[in-house]
């Protein structure tokens, strides 16, 4: 079986993958009414049965540094079970880009501003002509504070439902009707669900288990969602099923028994849009006849590899982490930059050392062979000729340039489409246009260095991914030295980790292709410094 026959094959695969996603993934819109409109600079979605009875209407709220598309399973379930959902993105997160006011690690801050949103939408969600006049709200991790907050404010809330939720505000009395949904593999939250439970009827309580009375508003229930974490707990069916049927017990209301579960479908989808680039990878024009890169073996690769991992993080220990209106993007920006200038000058070290060593094996023998280095960063700018003879390796610019742009849209638009689409907000709307090119300045030295370093005849094998880990053991290094101020980098290091291994193959693909290291870095940094860009809160410096 020819490459070009295995390439083929593969690209249908992906390909029927990615229209059974989709179809799948739309389904399950089917019979809705879904309107997009704005409470002042809030971005709100309604979903609503088409042609439906007035039902009470739902505030969905998403997480810190989320945005309403993660909360479309809960949104989507309640609608086609008859409730109105309205789902928004809070200020500086999602579309919202009216940036994010007061102190982060004080409820007196920022927690008032997001309190006094959720007012808003609550607000607005009673005039819509689908409501009955009841409500009710739903909130995840961070904003499962808010709408407790929210509810104690507002006596009109009839119920909440706080998923993954930790909130110092809830007491024995308030909020009203709290159902606490939490993934079987958050331990902490667990204990905080069955203590919020428990300051109303003791420390005995049990999960699973409904306590009070829904008349009376002093119902409440922990229930743990099976085998996910903190953001699988968003796409698990039984999360929905319990917030579902919670709000029926409230409401006295029957449902229709409809359960989202889209998540095996996205899974589905993201992972097709990722091996479809295997097979589109070779139509990408040829930009160096041979292959570029360092080619270093580990020898010679471990000081490049190493020195910057120790160095960034003790260099930029007491760096500034507050000039940009992005949460913790500045740091990430510096720490990229830094780690690649590094990089680089170890590349440079590194073949300093190559030519000396090169020089004392000539002077003990003559007519050793001083073409190619042993550390691969010989002059590859000559490839042979068929007739024996060399000529000067043929690189096109235009042809490095239309495969950068090739797979960089493929990075951004494709995979960041169905991102956008299904997942969570990705794309940058008002200053963040901005922050997408200085978070750029950044990731590109690390990439372009890093791309270089790890390409090329004779790399040591698993040098790639061995660069990546030790980044984000750099990262690592940095939040236990500065904890306060980079706390909330911990957040965002699972989707650094995702993107080095999505948009690695994408690289490595590329690479074999074009023959050419930079391609796959330019849409590395790019894509890097897009989703940075877009996946933290603004803020007001």
């Amino acid at each position: 079986m020819t490459r070009s026959f295995r390439d083929l094959v593969l690209g249908l695969l992906a390909a029927v993958a990615i229209a059974v996603a989709l179809w799948q993934l739309v389904a399950t819109t089917a019979g809705l009414d879904i309107a997009r409109t704005r409470v002042g600079p809030t971005p709100v979605t309604v979903y609503r049965l088409a042609g439906g009875p007035p039902a009470p209407v739902v505030v969905i709220a998403h997480g810190f540094a989320g945005s309403q598309q993660l909360m479309q399973p809960f949104a989507v379930t309640l609608a086609r079970n008859g409730y109105v959902a309205v789902t928004f993105d809070f200020l500086g997160h999602g579309r919202n880009a009216e940036k994010l006011g007061g102190d982060i690690t004080r409820v007196s801050g920022t927690t008032n501003f997001l309190v006094d949103e959720v007012g808003r939408v609550a607000a607005f969600a009673r005039t819509l002509a689908g409501g009955d006049g009841r409500l009710a709200v739903l909130g995840h991790s961070m904003a499962s504070d808010i709408i407790v907050r929210a509810a104690q404010a507002d006596p009109g809330i009839a119920a909440v439902v706080a998923v993954s939720m930790f909130s110092p505000a809830v007491t024995a009395d308030s909020p009203k009707n709290l159902l606490v949904v939490v993934g079987d593999w958050e331990r902490r939250l667990k204990e905080e669900a069955l203590r919020a439970v428990g300051l109303s009827f003791g420390d005995a309580v049990q999960p699973g288990v409904t306590y009070g009375r829904f008349s009376d508003g002093t119902a409440r229930r922990a229930a743990f969602s099976p085998s996910v974490e903190h953001i699988a707990v968003l796409y698990s069916p039984a999360s929905s099923r319990e917030a579902l049927a919670w709000l029926d017990g409230v409401f006295a209301r029957k449902d229709s028994g409809y359960v989202d579960d889209r998540g095996a479908w996205i899974g589905l989808l993201i992972l097709g849009i990722v091996l479809l680039a295997k097979p589109l990878a070779g139509l990408l024009p040829r930009v160096s006849e041979t292959p570029r890169g360092a080619g270093l073996p580990w020898r010679r690769l471990w000081p490049v590899a190493v020195v910057p991992a120790v160095l960034t993080p003790l260099l930029l220990w007491k760096a500034p982490t507050s000039f940009l209106p992005v949460l913790v993007g500045d740091y990430l920006a510096v720490h990229f930059a830094t780690y690649g200038l590094l990089t680089a000058a170890m590349l440079v070290l590194v073949k300093r050392w190559s030519f000396r060593d090169a020089a004392k094996q000539r002077t003990r023998n003559p007519y050793a062979d001083a073409g190619v280095m042993d550390s691969g960063l010989a002059d590859l700018r000559s490839a042979p000729r068929n007739d024996g003879s060399t000529r000067r390796d043929a690189r096109s610019p235009a042809a490095f340039l239309l495969a950068t742009a090739l797979v960089t849209a493929y990075a951004i638009g494709a995979l960041g489409g169905a991102i956008d689409w299904f997942v969570t907000s990705f794309v940058p709307v008002g200053p963040r246009w901005l922050l997408v090119l200085a978070l750029a300045a950044g990731t590109l030295p690390y990439f372009l260095a890093d791309e270089w370093a790890t390409r090329g005849p004779g790399t040591g094998r698993g040098a790639y991914a061995a660069t990546k880990a030790l980044f984000l053991l750099s990262l690592a290094a940095a939040v236990a030295l500065n904890l306060r101020a980079l706390f909330f980098l911990i957040l965002i290091v699972p989707v650094i980790l995702a993107f080095f291994v999505v948009y690695g193959l994408f690289s490595r693909w590329a690479y074999h292709r074009t023959g050419h290291p930079w391609v796959g870095a330019l849409a590395n940094a790019l894509g890097f410094a897009w989703a940075i860009a877009v996946t933290f809160p603004l803020l007001v410096r």
